[in-house]
């Protein structure tokens, strides 16, 4: 499916694979497994950015991934986001929806909401929340009618 159906369809908290369908190369060849890696993965779906006017550029709709996070111990030290333009010629599948009970950690960023963190309930939302604190920052639950609009419109996950 194409990244437009993506940013149309998958909620916040969505699992995204996206390849260029290219075979993996060795891993002997670095540069080209690296090159490859670039263009095939997988990330959390965070945000869904509108497209951007500015008297510069103008910059196409987009959504923005989260790869995964580098830590040390108990603190994260880099977190990988990547932002994949509606205009790309990536393939993308929505490999993972959030389920009835979960609960969103959101932050509005602009006229945007940004997810912070996906929790399994309620309480351990508000904990995380605790222990990061976010002061704009709001929980969301994942709600039944939620996921009854996507299977009546077809959306449920592959």
């Amino acid at each position: 499916m194409s990244a437009h159906i993506v940013y149309d369809t998958a909620p916040l908290g969505a699992l995204i694979r996206y390849s260029d369908g290219a075979p993996r190369p060795p891993a002997r060849f670095a540069k080209k497994l690296a090159a490859w890696e670039r263009r095939n993965g997988l990330g959390r779906l965070v945000r869904k950015e509108p497209p951007r006017d500015r008297p510069a550029y103008c910059a196409p709709a987009s959504i923005i991934l989260n790869e995964g996070n580098f830590a040390s111990g108990s603190v994260i030290l880099v977190t990988v986001m990547r932002e994949h333009s509606l205009d790309g010629d990536l393939r993308y599948e929505i490999v993972e929806r959030p389920t009835i009970g979960m609960v969103r950690v959101l932050l509005p960023v602009g006229d945007n909401l940004e997810l912070l963190h996906l929790a399994d309930s309620r309480e351990a939302a508000e904990l995380w929340l605790a222990k990061h604190r976010h002061g704009h920052a709001r929980i969301e639950e994942v709600t039944a009618d939620e996921i009854g609009a996507d299977v009546v419109e077809g959306r449920a996950a592959a």
